[in-house]
């Protein structure tokens, strides 16, 4: 289907108009202040998004709308009725309905929203570099970075959910959310006491980082993959500590959706090994992070830096509630709910590696 430049209009256009909603908080007085806003709120979107894009791939909206930008050509599904609702009566149990098309389109808007806001910020990151007396490339970076967010976007719904597709797609926004904390926490005064007192985990805070952004793949992979519950039972595997498992065509990244790479069905020993693997990689991401919270826990006390600015308590509350979320997504039978709160949670986790990471590198 053909892109109208009408079309394109008329949703830059609605992104302009959310995006407004979030700036008209930013209007202060004060170039740095205004700045310091800026990225706050768009980090604060930004989150939003990524959680709100969990909901959508968790209710398999990700098709609702089968094109890109718009919606059968349409800027929103109400004008995309009648289209809508004959690929519904074609196709009853398919992935269009006006309920998914409109949670589709939603997050297509506070996707531009999101990238409204970043380009607010360069644009202000390069106009008022001398008062900010700060570097414009950070803001320039996240403005690359969405940008490249935005056409793994496109090319989610054109290759129709393609597995490695989605899962770049997922780590790009764990990325942009990672990168705009970075700039928010580097905005914000730390305690002295806190950077000196977790300066001499530096190292470890980065391998911490890489392990949990690789557990985030692999989640993203499950997600992606739908095979939340290959294994359906706990503590074990299906009744078993080592189940069959296929992980040459359950990790294959050029395959379609649901297909191995000759275009037969996947089959359920794929599945496993996808799922069996995140569980796994989550014992691991737990014992390494639970042991570099309390190594941060124990350095920030002897600085005497206060609970509440703790980030090692910080890192062990987000680390034991992903845990249980996990549990519970298994448990409960994949409830859309908890699997949200299990994908939010993540987001949650990424912030926080990203904040005791700047501590440690702050000089």
């Amino acid at each position: 289907m053909e892109i109208s430049v009408g079309l394109v209009i008329k949703l830059l256009l609605l992104g302009a108009i959310i995006a407004a909603v979030p700036l008209s908080f930013v209007l202060v007085k004060g170039d740095a202040v205004r700045y310091r806003k800026l990225v706050w709120v768009t980090l604060f979107l930004t989150f939003d998004l990524i959680v709100f894009g969990a909901f959508t791939r968790l209710t398999d909206s990700g098709l609702g709308c089968p094109d890109w930008p718009g919606c059968y050509g349409k800027a929103d599904p109400l004008t995309a009725a009648k289209e809508i609702r004959a690929a519904e009566a074609a196709a009853p149990h398919g992935p269009v309905t006006m309920a998914k098309a409109t949670i589709e389109m939603i997050h297509r808007y506070l996707a531009m929203a999101v990238g409204a806001l970043i380009l607010a910020l360069a644009a202000m990151a390069w106009t008022k570099r001398h008062t900010l007396r700060a570097s414009p490339w950070p803001a320039t970076w996240l403005f690359m970075l969405v940008c490249i967010q935005g056409a793994f976007g496109a090319w989610t719904v054109t290759l129709r959910l393609m597995p490695a597709i989605v899962t770049i797609h997922l780590i790009l926004g764990m990325t942009l959310l990672g990168s705009l904390t970075w700039l928010a926490a580097r905005e914000r005064y730390f305690n002295p006491h806190a950077v000196g007192a977790l300066a001499p985990l530096r190292g470890a805070v980065v391998i911490g980082v890489l392990v949990l952004t690789v557990q985030i793949a692999l989640g993203g992979w499950v997600s992606t993959n739908y095979a939340a519950l290959a294994c359906p039972d706990l503590p074990l595997c299906q009744a078993q500590v080592l189940p069959p498992m296929d992980f040459k065509e359950g990790f294959s990244v050029s395959r379609d959706l649901g297909r191995t790479n000759t275009g037969t069905l996947l089959q359920a020993s794929a599945l496993t090994a996808i799922h069996w693997s995140h569980r796994v990689g989550a014992i691991l991401v737990f014992l390494y992070l639970g042991w570099l919270a309390s190594k941060a826990l124990k350095l920030e006390r002897l600085a005497g830096v206060a609970s509440g600015r703790n980030i090692g308590r910080w890192l062990l509350w987000a680390l034991t509630a992903q845990i249980l979320l996990g549990l519970a997504v298994v448990q409960f039978g994949h409830p859309i709910a908890i699997a949200t709160l299990h994908n939010a949670c993540a987001a949650l986790l990424v912030g926080v590696m990203v904040v005791m990471l700047s501590r440690a590198s702050a000089h």
